[in-house]
């Protein structure tokens, strides 16, 4: 299983297979067709609550706690299954704007979709 995680403002890959955007936010200063994402799905990213509070000064460790919580929910868990299951069909780059991708949602996510194969 082929999962990546890469800031949305490098330019795309042809290796980089399925291209989701992970973040509640559109990216600023990035236009939608340059920046060719084939999913958004917000239900998967951290709640507003949790990401300002994260932004705020949390901890990385107990906001990988909680959003790992907020993924337990259906709708995020459905959203989740749905990307591993692209997963094992070929390879999924998760997109972010985090200026410190290794130490955001979206390295949680990837670690999960590796995870649970």
């Amino acid at each position: 299983m082929s999962v990546r995680v890469r800031r949305i403002y490098e330019e795309p890959e042809p290796d980089d297979g399925l291209r989701v955007l992970v973040d509640r936010l559109w990216p600023r200063g990035l236009a939608k067709d340059a920046a060719h994402v084939d999913e958004w799905p917000k239900g998967l990213t951290p709640s507003n609550e949790l990401r300002k509070w994260f932004h705020g000064g949390g901890s990385y460790e107990e906001f990988r706690h909680r959003y790992e919580a907020e993924l337990d929910a259906p709708e995020a868990a459905g959203l989740l299954d749905g990307l591993r299951k692209s997963a094992r069909k070929g390879p999924v780059t998760l997109l972010t704007a985090s200026k410190t991708p290794e130490q955001s949602h979206a390295s949680v996510l990837a670690e999960l979709l590796k995870g649970k194969d």
